[in-house]
């Protein structure tokens, strides 16, 4: 359980007071830690990736799995510091999956409270093992994707199993590229909550 802590900056007592309401099940409280840092979070992510669509998509995976374990959040350091790190962290295991050469991945990334976050990327691929494993979570996720409504779930299997770009989606399913982003949004959203109730998380 968050504990009240003294060391915190003014921004540091302010964020950790959205947690304590968040964890208490005040929705505002989760959409206005977001709005405070999607922004940096994504730039972030566009810095690692050099992707658009893939540093939103970060970027989005970096609060669903924040918020998931919001309660292991301790205030003995700032709630920015802790966001960070996993962004980052989820950011690494994509380029490894996806064996991205980014340039540079030994630099630091200083967020705003000025803490920096090192960033360790190594090139090595999978094993058997863990390449089982990633196939089984795969097909774990798929079988999660089949409970969704149905134009959920086809944005999810476009956008993920075949990989498809923003614009390409849109064009494929004949909407707005905005309303296709947004609805993404939602149905992230809606799986990362079925996700919250599976054993085994993707």
């Amino acid at each position: 359980m968050v504990k009240k802590g003294s060391n915190l900056s003014d921004k540091g007592k302010r964020d950790l007071g959205l947690v304590e309401k968040a964890l208490n099940g005040d929705q505002m409280a989760y959409g206005g830690l977001m709005e405070m840092y999607r922004e940096s979070i994504y730039f972030m992510m566009l810095k690692m990736v050099r992707s658009e669509d893939d540093a939103e998509d970060l970027t989005i995976e970096a609060f669903g799995k924040a918020f998931n374990r919001l309660h292991q959040y301790s205030p003995s350091f700032a709630f920015s510091t802790w966001l960070f790190k996993i962004a980052s962290n989820n950011a690494i295991d994509f380029i490894r999956k996806k064996r991205i050469k980014v340039t540079s991945m030994d630099s630091a990334y200083t967020n705003d409270d000025g803490v920096t976050v090192g960033i360790d990327v190594s090139s090595e691929a999978k094993d058997p093992a863990e390449e089982t494993m990633h196939l089984q979570k795969v097909e774990m996720m798929r079988e999660i994707v089949k409970k969704l409504k149905p134009r959920y779930r086809d944005l999810i299997e476009k956008r993920y199993f075949e990989e498809l770009s923003y614009e390409e989606i849109a064009k494929d399913m004949d909407l707005p590229l905005g309303t296709v982003k947004a609805q993404l949004f939602r149905a992230r959203a809606f799986l990362a909550d079925m996700m919250k109730h599976t054993k085994d998380t993707i």
